[in-house]
């Protein structure tokens, strides 16, 4: 399993190189790539004798801090807690790479700048949901989560922020976005350019220790490496599919490919990782009750990126913490499959092929196809889209068992009808 699922990110990290990176470039990346891949393999398959052999984890230069008192009275109280995990999980990392890996002073200082400016600052929903999943799961099994508990939670919750910032880093080169959650991309920071890709393999790599140094002494650990390759694989797939519609047709971008995009670039990372990092915490092994969990999670994620989508078009900077850049970009996203297939006239359409993908941000080719969006009344559409999202969700209430249904309500409450 590992080694299939190791070929497949081989070849999605192949084309994404042939697709984005310049020819000049493609050997050092590729280099790189090779590497995030061979150390994942090997932490992954032989946990015991990496302890035994790797100087990157000799315990008398670097130590795992010991972890502050988690507090969960209230969603202040859990917000705050949370965010006290990640000074840890710098810390450490910093000290591992100066100490065991020679890394001088200036460059660890980078790298945590790197891990600061694109790990902290945003909503940590996808983070805080490892920690009320994993909290409502030991409660549904008679058991109360000690602080400990709480923490290493917390530490799962990190790590798929850490997953999802290496893979913004990316994905905002791949888009030429110009902000993410209201500052500069850390690509367009001093005139960093293409160099951030390599910032980006170093976040998803201190990711993996995290994770090693957290639970590599426990049973779970190798099924949550797996489960992180697993969606991490999921995850670049969908960015793929994103990447190869720059190359497409419009006729191409259909309401099935859009839905095949979102489910495995947003869906997997954001709503099911998290709900099935805390099962693997429980001791759930049972294989339907992943699968109907990944059945509600899915159509969550699916909707949540049709949010998105919408807020692109008609949401404001300040209140989606980044500039709309979809039409410029020629994204296959909700708003146009829906507008192109099914609700404009001829001569619409023909506005659609010539500006969509053509046309810069403010620009008045980008104002006319969103006042178009609004004259075909796709902001109706839209919300009757999400009525029915919440209605399917609701219908699967009764698949699942050993997973109380208060976990999928939590997350339904996040983003249900959510203005950014």
């Amino acid at each position: 399993m590992l080694d299939a699922v190791l070929t497949l990110l081989a070849a999605a990290w192949g084309a994404a190189i042939r697709l984005l990176i310049p020819e000049a470039q493609q050997l050092p990346v590729a280099a790189l790539a090779l590497v995030t891949l061979a150390a994942a393999r090997f932490f992954a398959s032989a946990p015991a004798a990496v302890c035994a052999i790797g100087p990157a984890v000799d315990a008398s230069k670097v130590t795992r801090r010991p972890y502050p008192v988690y507090d969960i009275s209230s969603s202040e109280a859990k917000k705050a807690s949370f965010s006290k995990i990640i000074p840890i999980l710098i810390d450490e990392a910093c000290d591992e790479l100066e100490q065991s890996y020679e890394v001088r002073p200036d460059e660890v200082a980078w790298i945590r700048n790197v891990l600061e400016y694109n790990v902290v600052g945003g909503k940590m929903n996808r983070g805080l949901m490892v920690v009320e999943s994993g909290v409502l799961l030991f409660e549904s099994q008679g058991t109360n989560a000690t602080n400990d508990d709480l923490c290493r939670f917390a530490v799962l919750g990190w790590v798929i922020e850490m997953l999802q910032a290496w893979l913004l880093i990316a994905d905002d080169i791949m888009d030429s976005s110009v902000t993410r959650r209201g500052r500069p991309c850390w690509y367009k920071r001093d005139g960093l350019g293409s160099a951030a890709i390599n910032d980006a393999f170093l976040v998803e790599m201190i990711l993996f220790k995290a994770l090693r140094r957290h639970f590599g002494d426990r049973p779970e650990y190798s099924k949550l490496v797996d489960l992180v390759m697993e969606t991490t694989l999921q995850t670049e797939l969908g960015q793929l599919l994103d990447i190869k519609c720059d190359t497409a047709p419009l006729q191409a971008f259909t309401l099935d490919r859009w839905t095949a995009i979102v489910k495995y670039k947003t869906a997997f990372y954001s709503f099911y990782l998290p709900v099935a990092m805390a099962m693997v915490c429980a001791g759930l092994e049972e294989r339907s009750e992943y699968d109907a969990a990944r059945e509600i999670l899915v159509v969550m994620g699916v909707y949540f990126q049709a949010q998105d989508d919408f807020l692109d078009a008609f949401g404001t900077p300040g209140q989606i913490g980044k500039i709309g850049t979809d039409i410029q970009d020629k994204k296959c996203g909700w708003l146009f499959v829906n507008a192109y297939h099914s609700m404009v006239d001829a001569t619409q359409k023909k506005y659609l092929d010539k500006h969509y993908g053509n046309c810069s941000v403010g620009s008045k080719e980008e104002k006319k196809i969103k006042a178009m969006y609004k004259n075909i009344g796709l902001e109706a559409k839209y919300h009757a889209y999400e009525e029915a999202s919440y209605a399917q969700i609701m219908q699967l209430k009764g698949s699942v068992s050993s997973v109380p249904w208060a976990v999928f309500e939590t997350f339904l409450k996040k983003v249900y009808k959510r203005k950014k």
